[in-house]
């Protein structure tokens, strides 16, 4: 059970990795269940998926969480869910993720706009992509123009842009001084 409350009315980074640095997603179709079930959870009264990466090992959600119970109604159903269905498929038992889910408040739009670059560009720096387009499971197509999904609100980014090529140039382009310090920040737990 997670100690730290999350507020309604703020934007979070919302993470969490598997159990002993495990993976969490073994198959496409885990991906897909596992969004659907966010979808299903995290309803509009409750909060608003801004972006999205899931990763073999851990994900990364940014949201603004709109319901007072959040971590109740929407994250801690979704993890039982997804941790039940991940044991059936794997013939195991026991926790999927290392523990409850992290967060990090999103205090200003610069901070929104940096951490997205830092969400969408995470399959490249592990190195599984070359850019950002390729890796599906991820909310960057979105963005740029090249899905049009229903899941994630690129507006509240996008809004700091021109144009979402504007963005994609932003993410793809030189690297951001403080993404060294943004990084040791977000993953420390």
């Amino acid at each position: 059970m997670r100690k730290a409350p999350v507020f309604a009315g703020h934007i979070y980074h919302i993470y969490n990795r598997g159990v002993n640095f495990g993976d969490i997603f073994f198959t496409r179709a885990n991906r897909v269940f596992f969004l659907r079930r966010l979808r299903e959870y995290c309803s509009p009264d409750m909060g608003v998926v801004i972006a999205y990466c899931l990763m073999p090992n851990h994900y990364h959600l940014i949201v603004h969480v709109v319901g007072d119970d959040f971590g109740l109604t929407t994250m801690q159903p979704l993890a039982v869910s997804y941790t039940k269905a991940i044991n059936k498929q794997e013939g195991r038992v026991g926790p999927v993720f290392q523990g409850p889910f992290k967060t990090r408040p999103v205090t200003t739009d610069g901070d929104l706009v940096h951490l997205s670059r830092y969400v969408h560009l995470n399959p490249v720096t592990a190195g599984f992509v070359t850019v950002p387009e390729a890796w599906e499971f991820s909310s960057y197509q979105d963005y740029i123009g090249l899905r049009a999904g229903t899941l994630p609100r690129p507006e509240m980014v996008l809004r700091h842009f021109a144009s979402p090529a504007a963005y994609a140039e932003y993410v793809c382009g030189p690297a951001d001084p403080r993404a060294g310090l943004l990084h040791a920040l977000l993953l420390d737990a």
